[in-house]
């Protein structure tokens, strides 16, 4: 590994130590639903996030809050001693990137098929602070 490439990743390292997040791989859900949930809760308070999707119907809003509240304990593991209250946590980021899709035959009339897709996502789900940004 080079000198400059060596630099550039200990200070993408360092810049990581800073970011709370988690990510859910493989989510048997459809990018374009979790889509849906994920815009609404980004940018929000993470107490409000929570319930938002603790009320929502949809059924993505019940693995973004298991996720949102396993970047919460992360955020709480690297910042021990730290309170969430004085930290003014918020969403920053929702990203959802489709998965890997599963391919399904399903018979059709006069001998034909039609190919089924069953779409994945993956999610990443950051928290920032709002005290940190001031």
């Amino acid at each position: 590994m080079g000198v400059r490439k060596k630099n550039r990743a200990e200070a993408l390292k360092e810049k990581r130590k800073n970011v709370a997040f988690a990510k859910l791989n493989n989510c048997p859900t459809s990018p374009r639903k979790m889509r849906l949930v994920a815009d609404i809760i980004r940018g929000e308070d993470v107490d409000k996030a929570l319930h938002i999707l603790k009320f929502n119907p949809k059924e993505a809003s019940a693995r973004l809050e298991k996720l949102l509240l396993s970047a919460l304990a992360n955020w709480e593991s690297k910042n021990e001693g730290a309170r969430m209250e004085d930290s003014q946590l918020f969403v920053k980021e929702v990203t959802v990137d489709s998965g890997r899709m599963l391919k399904r035959i399903q018979p059709a009339p006069q001998g034909r098929a039609h190919r089924i897709r069953k779409r994945s996502n993956h999610v990443t789900l950051v928290l920032g602070s709002r005290t940190e940004e001031k």
